[in-house]
């Protein structure tokens, strides 16, 4: 441990705990004094002579859900270093933000917000007597707003407050689907269809001889909305996002439905419904066990279909699969499952965060599997492709037929940009 205890012989351990805690509660994580001193009581069980030790009870008590471990052993792997190698880890973190390229970095790339969440603020004092720089004004009207430059960003090039921002922005977003119409009527005026129960009842009332017909018109209803959301491990810095996404649209929406799925299939439905998405949100991380691990699209898929298609899907459906189609289980099965969801709704609908890039190809197994029983294949990694997505949705994607479901399914899903 002398290398990740540096300061342990001069008694500066405690400092070095409370400033570990306040870079991860920088980088996003809920970490208060009580949490502090229930680390530093576990050091002193444990010992600080071995390293796993010390990570483990720091780990154990610092950390409360399985989504926030990756960015914990990040943290821990960058502050409980050799102190020989802190220049090179600034200079690497700088290089992250903006400064001059490191040369030769020997680590792995760290999230935005672990970077900045590691460099030290220290504000600039000036001289006494040093005169103020003069006042600097911009022209702003070539210029784009904060609120714009966080739709085009990317979710996992953002810092932590970024991110909040942007889930502020995310909380207000609806969706509002294109409506199917019923085989019920209403009565209305202009209607088509003549309604003769209403007519003879109001020519028994008058009995005037005068005969005045009575209209109806089919009554529409709202399509229900069921996402599948991946949450396995090369989905994982848009995971987060999705779920405040995916959150918005349940308290909106009364005819909605969630899933996740990494190597199992969760119904987080009713988890969805408390109106604060922090307490919702934690709710789902305590139930769901697979948080960033292998992807077994096709099994979760056969779950879903088996147990729960008939009951959710129709014509009356829309669904929507967030993933990015990197399956590591059978592709067979991915193919036959896609194309029985497909045919059980109305539209289904693929959102994938690799069609951010401009060069992207279907070259992966599963991404050819699940593509030819897709009606749009849309990006989905910033906050514009989310609030342009119920608008695409009712310009681009017809009402399917069967005759056209099974015509199409030789010629591939339509590509969308958003």
């Amino acid at each position: 441990m002398s290398a990740v205890m540096p300061d342990q012989e001069q008694g500066r351990l405690a400092e070095n705990v409370v400033y570990f805690a306040r870079v991860l509660r920088r980088a996003g994580l809920a970490i208060g004094p009580a949490k502090v001193i229930d680390a530093l009581r576990a050091l002193q069980v444990v010992g600080v002579e071995r390293r796993d030790d010390f990570y483990y009870a720091l780990s154990t008590v610092l950390v409360d859900r399985r989504d926030q471990q990756t960015l914990f052993d990040q943290v821990f792997e960058l502050y409980w270093r050799d102190p020989s190698r802190i220049q090179q880890q600034l200079q690497q973190l700088q290089d992250l933000l903006g400064g001059v390229r490191a040369p030769k970095p020997d680590t792995a790339t760290i999230a935005p917000r672990i970077a900045q969440a590691l460099m030290l603020k220290t504000p600039h004092v000036a001289p006494p007597g040093a005169d103020l720089p003069p006042e600097l004004t911009f022209d702003a009207s070539m210029t784009m707003s904060q609120a714009e430059v966080l739709k085009e960003k990317d979710f996992a090039a953002m810092t932590t407050e970024e991110q909040a921002e942007v889930k502020k922005l995310i909380a207000s977003l609806r969706m509002p689907l294109p409506e199917m119409t019923s085989r019920r009527s209403r009565p209305h005026s202009q209607g088509a269809q003549v309604d003769l129960r209403n007519t003879l009842r109001h020519m028994v009332r008058t009995m005037d001889g005068c005969v005045e017909l009575r209209h109806r018109t089919p009554r529409t209803r709202p399509l229900k909305l069921v996402v599948l959301c991946d949450i396995s491990g090369s989905m994982e810095s848009y995971t987060r996002m999705f779920l405040h996404f995916i959150h918005a649209l349940a308290n909106h929406r009364r005819r909605m439905h969630s899933f996740l799925f990494g190597t199992r299939l969760s119904n987080i439905t009713y988890l969805l419904r408390d109106r604060d998405v922090d307490g919702a949100l934690s709710q789902v991380s305590r139930q769901v066990a697979d948080w960033a691990g292998g992807t077994r699209i096709g099994a979760c898929l056969t779950e879903f279909n088996r147990h729960w298609a008939r009951r959710l899907l129709g014509q009356g459906t829309v669904v929507l699969l967030i993933t990015d189609g990197l399956d590591s289980g059978d592709i067979e099965s991915v193919a036959v499952e896609m194309e029985r969801l497909s045919l059980s709704c109305r539209h289904l609908i693929w959102l994938n965060p690799l069609l951010r890039f401009e060069g992207f190809e279907a070259k992966p197994a599963g991404v050819r599997a699940m593509l030819p029983h897709v009606d749009l294949f849309l990006p989905v990694h910033n906050l514009k492709s989310l609030s342009r997505l119920g608008t695409v949705l009712d310009e681009t994607v017809p009402r399917r037929s069967v005759s056209r479901t099974r015509s199409r399914h030789s010629s591939g899903g339509q590509y969308g940009n958003v």
